[in-house]
């Protein structure tokens, strides 16, 4: 197993990206705790681990209350002595499809500062514990929007790219400490859009160009990726598993590109 004995904080661990990454991280072996707002959503991930032989706990935070993530974190740390692993797969509710010139300033930066927060508030939380055992992995997650140019995602671009310069240098930041930081940089998941509020955010960008989301997609995967497709939940998380694990314990610094070729660095 990858992550056998590891413990991860998947905060956001209810949605889509973050429960998957965490079935995959019991999988492999680690103890999960789970971490966002809608404790029914954390509930139903926890019990499908449970079923399939894993371990996970589950709490009510938000990752924006900095007092909730450092208690929450401490916590994890009273009951099991360390923090190996931390993804931070949080999903705001954000205005896209939204052209510049109608674009009101509080929906240009509202996910610029909540994103930014959440990230700096889960990250510092969780590399306490790792600084002081002098080991463990921090996850982002970015969308190609930090390397697009286009109409109707400027806010969310932005934060995106914000995002990727926030692991980069915190990569420098916590390096001596023995703490790696990757970012997971996947295109549009069609399933996780199925269950996500990001739908509604595709929706609004469909309606404008007067199609819908499923065909929007469809036209953009054929067109815009290499792979002529977009990548799976499962390629995600197994991506994450890895990374997350001491077989990639050389890597850090690192934006993964998970696009299915849709941005090539």
């Amino acid at each position: 197993m990858l992550l056998q004995n590891k413990v991860a904080v998947i905060y956001g661990g209810g949605g889509a990206i973050g429960g998957a990454v965490a079935r995959t991280f019991a999988r492999e072996g680690a103890t999960v705790f789970l971490a966002g707002r809608t404790r029914a959503k954390l509930e139903q991930v926890a019990r499908e681990i449970a079923a399939a032989g894993g371990k996970a706990e589950i709490a009510q935070v938000d990752a924006l209350d900095e007092s909730a993530v450092d208690t929450h974190a401490e916590a994890v740390v009273s009951a099991v002595g360390r923090i190996d692993i931390a993804l931070n797969a949080i999903g705001i509710h954000h205005v896209q499809g939204t052209p510049f010139l109608e674009l009101s300033v509080q929906d240009y930066t509202h996910p610029i500062a909540a994103y930014t927060r959440a990230n700096f508030l889960t990250a510092r939380a969780a590399a306490r514990s790792m600084a002081r055992q002098g080991s463990g992995v921090l996850l982002t997650l970015s969308t190609p929007g930090a390397r697009m140019s286009g109409q109707g995602f400027l806010g969310y671009g932005v934060t995106c790219g914000a995002i990727e310069t926030f692991s980069r240098i915190l990569a420098g930041e916590l390096g001596s400490s023995g703490i790696r930081i990757i970012c997971l940089r996947p295109d549009a998941i069609p399933e996780a859009l199925a269950v996500s509020h990001a739908r509604g955010v595709f929706e609004g960008i469909a309606q404008r160009a007067g199609t819908t989301v499923e065909a929007m997609l469809a036209q953009r995967a054929a067109t815009g990726t290499l792979l002529r497709r977009f990548p799976t939940l499962s390629e995600v998380a197994d991506y994450a598993a890895f990374v997350a694990s001491d077989r990639a314990s050389a890597m850090t610094g690192a934006i993964a590109n998970l696009t299915c070729g849709s941005l090539v660095d």
